[in-house]
């Protein structure tokens, strides 16, 4: 894709007066003729599978899209826990000789894409690729199949059809969790930008497995970094989180900045939300304060992307104030370490989530704790969230959600200490 990410398919919620409190001396699948593919608008219903980690701040998942609800995973989706096996495929074209090699592309994603992940987790799962070591002809030429963002969906359905039929021969579906079509880059008609996940309202079957979605991959060489990072964490269930304008033009990066892969595969802090590793596994009720009731709780903070300390332990590294049946206000501090290492800011970052917010309708919305200053605009994807986070002694009042949240202090070891209050009309 050429500068933001593809939606898989296809609000800011009510503005209120936030801003920090700054200290005074301080500035600033069937058979392949029947065949659909969704790209990402539809829902893949899968069935619940339970999630004993969740607890009473988890909100429940719904039927939107990607929803943001934990109780409860979506077994349509693989879930990234332990290991899980990737192939990646790369495809040539009878109109274009490839002026790459497989090697060299699988070098765009591998090991980075996996090093992500690993550092993600904390080190509790494992993406292993599979890499084909040579071309796989397509039948057609590649602008036959007129490869473009918004695609048709019968020449999407004839580009599967013909990759996977091509692939067969060399690869054993059945001994893959995910698939990666790789399109050579320099053919005519690849267009960059239709990198995405294709969801399959009815799977292929091939090799005894059925194939519900294929990661297909379109981008120039080199990429754009942490792209594939990006729509692996849709084959994960993860929505995406930025705002595409009506028109195409416009920022669309005013929900979440560069807090989350899934804004957007060049923010400057991609490491997950913390919200998206409990929904994925990766925190568990340990690492997770849950805040019900009114009243002030003081409470430590490790940052999001630090890994686990001696011992492979983690400390507390998510907040979560239920503010709604669907809602819930998430805290967490974010530290130049780990995937976060070229953050613009550091600090204690603060999001909306909602369950019923389908992907890229904004189940998360960074909380601007400094609503009128920006930080690198020369390098972040959206700078007036790149100072959102708040520093040791400030304070932001988030009004609808009844919460105010103060910053007390940092450690050397860059442990944050954070001092909630929630009104009295908060659940």
């Amino acid at each position: 894709m050429s500068h933001i990410p593809e939606p898989e398919v296809y609000v800011r919620g009510q503005q209120t007066p936030e801003g920090v409190e700054r200290p005074r001396l301080r500035a600033v699948s069937a058979a392949f003729t029947s065949l659909v593919a969704l790209a990402a608008t539809g829902l893949v219903a899968g069935p619940a599978v339970g999630a004993p980690s969740a607890g009473p701040c988890a909100l429940p998942r719904t039927s939107a899209h990607h929803s943001l609800g934990l109780d409860t995973w979506n077994g349509s989706y693989p879930k990234p826990v332990d290991s899980l096996d990737a192939v990646m495929i790369f495809l040539s074209f009878p109109d274009s000789t490839p002026l790459t090699t497989p090697e060299e592309l699988a070098a765009d994603y591998f090991p980075g894409t996996d090093d992500f992940f690993r550092r993600a987790s904390y080190g509790r799962f494992a993406l292993r690729p599979h890499l084909q070591r040579a071309w796989t002809p397509m039948p057609r030429p590649s602008s036959a199949y007129e490869i473009q963002r918004d695609w048709d969906s019968g020449r999407r359905t004839a580009y599967l059809r013909d990759a996977v039929a091509a692939a067969d021969g060399q690869v054993d579906f059945s001994r893959y969790d995910i698939v990666y079509l790789v399109a050579d880059p320099d053919a005519p008609g690849v267009d960059s930008d239709a990198t995405k996940v294709v969801n399959l309202e009815r799977g292929l079957d091939v090799d005894g497995t059925e194939i519900k979605r294929v990661v297909t991959v379109f981008e120039r060489h080199p990429p754009d970094r942490n792209v594939l990072a990006h729509e692996t964490g849709h084959v994960f269930d993860l929505p995406d989180l930025y705002h595409r304008p009506a028109d195409g033009k416009g920022d669309w990066d005013t929900h979440v900045g560069d807090w989350d892969v899934m804004g957007s595969q060049f923010g400057l802090a991609p490491d997950l939300f913390g919200w998206h590793k409990w929904k994925l596994g990766w925190l568990d009720r340990d690492q997770v304060t849950c805040v019900r009731g009114p009243g002030t709780r003081v409470l430590s903070l490790e940052p999001i992307a630090a890994p686990p300390v001696a011992g492979g332990t983690l400390g507390n590294r998510l907040v979560v104030v239920r503010t709604g049946a669907g809602s819930a206000l998430a805290i967490e501090a974010r530290g130049a370490t780990g995937n976060d290492r070229d953050t613009c800011t550091e600090g204690v970052l603060i999001y909306r989530v909602r369950n019923e917010a389908a992907s890229g309708d904004g189940p998360i919305e960074v909380v601007d704790s400094h609503p009128h200053t920006e930080a690198c605009w020369d390098r972040s994807v959206y700078p007036p969230l790149a100072d959102a986070p708040l520093g040791v002694g400030e304070t932001v009042t988030v009004a609808d959600a009844g919460t105010r949240v103060e910053v007390a202090d940092r450690t050397r070891a860059g442990v944050w200490t954070v001092k909630i209050t929630v009104g009295e009309d908060r659940l």
